[in-house]
């Protein structure tokens, strides 16, 4: 399949898909190769912060006093802030190897000409990319901090009427293709972090509605079908609480443990679903920003030129 190649709107979604289809079994097998390690140990952590929540609802169900939070902090206040820093730095350095897995997945794509690369081909690309993703991650936030306000004040203004709530997916899909479309074009290694900013934001702009739509569809799409998946177990779960209750088990300890197990597993699934639907995504807007690149630059066009002059 080649990634640069003029589209239009069905396309994004039709490109999409047939990613997916021939490639969608390699995509994710060294997605979860390479990233695994790092989604392990927040499922882990997760596990901990339930544990916590338990003990804490449970010592809160047992106990008349108001202050109990106070006291669990009180005696163990200098563990619990080691164990959210602990918990912030590695959850920010998996999301940047989560992210950048996409950019660097279809560099290489184009590179081989297909699938032909495997994950010792991907693990030396974040070596090479490493100093990248975390300027990236840093000025990210920082351009992030400033784009805070106008966002917000869009966001609200959509929200206040039910015509402009249903766009709202479309703000959502803008700041996801502009961070893309930036670490897409920063990787390249011709542009600062900013001048790529700008580069993004002039690529979407020369097909916004359709770039941007695609996107939002897309989003809104994968969170929809993760709420749908996590409420499943959720669902059962409760009823399965709900009936223990009613059969006359009313011990707070048991009832507490039942509706931990619930929320684990929530968790879990919507944790592992979320990954694969933001990778989904991912693939999405790589597939438009590789578009737009095509129709800006004639990358693919400009080769098959060369290839033609090279075959005389």
């Amino acid at each position: 399949m080649q990634l640069y190649k003029s589209r239009g709107f069905s396309e994004y979604f039709g490109d999409t898909f047939s990613f997916l289809k021939a490639n969608g079994s390699h995509f994710f097998k060294h997605y979860f190769i390479v990233t695994g390690v790092f989604l392990l140990i927040l499922l882990v952590f997760g596990y901990f912060v339930m544990q916590f929540y338990t003990e804490f609802l449970t010592s809160t169900l047992n106990n008349n006093s108001t202050n109990v939070f106070e006291e669990y902090m009180n005696n163990n206040g200098g563990l619990f802030i080691l164990f959210l820093l602990v918990f912030f730095i590695i959850a920010l350095f998996a999301g940047v190897i989560s992210y950048g897995y996409m950019p660097i997945y279809f560099q290489l794509f184009t590179k081989n000409s297909g699938k032909n690369f495997g994950t010792s081909e991907i693990v030396n690309a974040y070596k090479k990319h490493i100093g990248k993703l975390v300027v990236f991650m840093l000025a990210g936030i920082l351009l992030g901090i400033v784009l805070m306000i106008p966002i917000a004040i869009a966001g609200f203004l959509l929200i206040i009427t039910i015509v402009g709530f249903l766009l709202l997916p479309l703000l959502i899909g803008l700041v996801m293709l502009l961070y893309t479309g930036t670490l897409i074009e920063y990787l390249e290694g011709k542009k600062g972090f900013f001048d790529c900013f700008g580069y993004a934001w002039k690529l979407i702009t020369t097909k916004f509605w359709a770039a941007v739509g695609c996107v939002g569809i897309f989003y809104f799409m994968s969170y929809v079908t993760q709420q749908i998946v996590s409420l499943i177990p959720y669902i059962f779960g409760m009823a399965s609480m709900f009936t223990t209750i009613e059969q006359g088990n009313n011990d707070p300890t048991q009832v507490v443990d039942s509706m931990s197990i619930v929320m684990m597993i929530v968790f879990f699934v919507s944790f592992i679903v979320g990954a694969v639907l933001g990778s989904i995504v991912n693939i999405n807007q790589g597939i438009v920003i590789y578009s737009l690149k095509e129709e800006n630059e004639n990358i693919n066009t400009i080769s098959d030129i060369d290839l033609i002059g090279s075959g005389d």
